[in-house]
C-alpha cells in the first residue's frame, strides 16, 4: 500500500498539484502537456514584458478556476486544457490595451469566457485549438475600438535586426505568445524541444519555410523579420509533426494554407492572431480525414 500523506503534507501536495495544472495550461499554448515547458513559456513572457507575464499567470489561474467552479472534467482540467486560451487572452489584452484597472478586469472576464468557450467546443467534439482565444480577443478589440478607444495602447516600435532565417524562425516561436524578442523565442523553442523534439524542429522549419514564401510574395521585410508570417506556421507544424513522410506532407499543406490566410488578413488589416493556424488546421484535418476514409473504403472493397 502507498503511504498516506500526513495532514502537514497535504497542503503542500495540493499546492504542487495546482502549480502543475497552471504550468500545464501554459504549456498547452503550443500543445505540450509539460510543466517545464509551461514554466519556460512563463519565463519567456516575463522576459519580454512583466505585465504580460502577470497577465498570463492571472488568466491561466482564472480559466482553470472557472473550469473547477463549473465542474468540468477533472482530467481535462489537469491537462491544462482550460488554461492555454485563457493565457493567450491575458497576454493579448496587455498587448493591445493600456495596463489600467479596466484592462486587468478584462483579463479576468476574458479568460473566464475563453474557458467556457473551450468547454463548448469540447462538448460538441470540435477541435477548437486556440479558437476560443481568437473569438474572445476579437470581441475585446471590437468593443474597445468602437466604444472605449481610450483603453487601446499605442503599439511600441519593435527593433528590427538584419534578416536571418534562423533568428526569424525563433522569433516566430516568440510571436505565438506576442513576444518579439529573440531570447523569448529561443526559450519557447527550447521549451517545446524538451517536451517534443520533433515538434520543435518541425515548428522551426515550418516558420523558416513560411518566412521564405512570404518573402517571395513581397511581404514587408520588417514583418517577416519580426516573425509575423511564421508563428501560425509554428503551430500548424507542431499539430501535424510526426516520424513519417506523410506527416511532413500534411505539415507542408497546413503551412501553405496558414500563410495564404495570414497574407489575406494582413492585406485587409485584420487582426489575424492565431486564426490562420486554426482555419488551416481545420482544412488540413478535413482533407486528411477524407483521404483516410477513402483509403479505408478502397481497402475494404479490394478485400471483399
Amino acid at each position: 500500500m502507498a503511504p498516506k500523506l500526513s495532514n502537514k503534507n497535504r497542503p503542500l501536495a495540493k499546492s504542487t498539484s495546482v502549480i502543475s495544472v497552471i504550468l500545464n495550461g501554459l504549456g498547452q499554448i503550443m500543445l505540450q502537456e509539460n510543466n517545464i515547458t509551461g514554466l519556460l513559456f512563463l519565463v519567456g513572457i516575463f522576459y519580454g514584458s512583466t505585465a504580460m507575464g502577470f497577465a498570463a499567470l492571472l488568466a491561466t489561474v482564472c480559466g482553470t478556476a472557472t473550469a473547477h467552479l463549473l465542474k468540468y472534467d477533472k482530467t481535462e482540467i489537469n491537462k491544462g486544457i482550460y488554461g492555454f486560451s485563457a493565457a493567450l487572452v491575458g497576454v493579448a489584452v496587455m498587448m493591445f490595451l493600456k495596463p489600467t484597472v479596466w484592462a486587468w478586469a478584462i483579463v479576468v472576464i476574458g479568460s473566464m469566457l475563453a474557458a467556457m468557450l473551450q468547454h463548448f467546443f469540447i462538448k460538441h467534439n470540435i477541435p477548437a485549438f486556440t479558437f476560443p482565444f481568437v473569438l474572445v480577443t476579437w470581441l475585446i478589440l471590437f468593443i474597445c475600438n468602437n466604444f472605449c478607444g481610450d483603453l487601446l495602447s499605442t503599439p511600441a516600435t519593435a527593433v528590427v535586426h538584419p534578416i536571418d532565417a534562423l533568428s526569424d524562425g525563433f522569433k516566430s516561436f516568440g510571436q505565438v505568445i506576442f513576444q518579439n524578442k529573440l531570447v523569448s523565442g529561443v526559450l519557447f523553442f527550447v521549451a517545446v524541444f524538451i517536451s517534443s523534439p520533433i515538434a520543435a524542429l518541425y515548428g522551426l522549419a515550418g516558420a523558416i519555410v513560411s518566412d521564405i514564401i512570404a518573402f517571395g510574395f513581397s511581404a514587408p521585410i520588417d514583418d517577416i523579420n519580426l516573425g509575423f508570417y511564421g508563428f501560425n506556421a509554428v503551430l500548424c507544424a507542431i499539430v501535424f509533426a510526426g516520424n513519417q513522410v506523410k506527416d511532413g506532407i500534411w505539415v507542408s499543406i497546413s503551412i501553405v494554407l496558414s500563410l495564404g490566410i495570414s497574407l489575406l488578413m494582413m492585406k485587409f488589416n485584420l487582426p489575424q492572431l492565431t486564426f490562420p493556424f486554426v482555419s488551416a488546421t481545420w482544412i488540413t484535418l478535413f482533407l486528411k480525414n477524407r483521404l483516410q476514409k477513402q483509403t479505408r473504403t478502397s481497402t475494404t472493397k479490394r478485400q471483399s
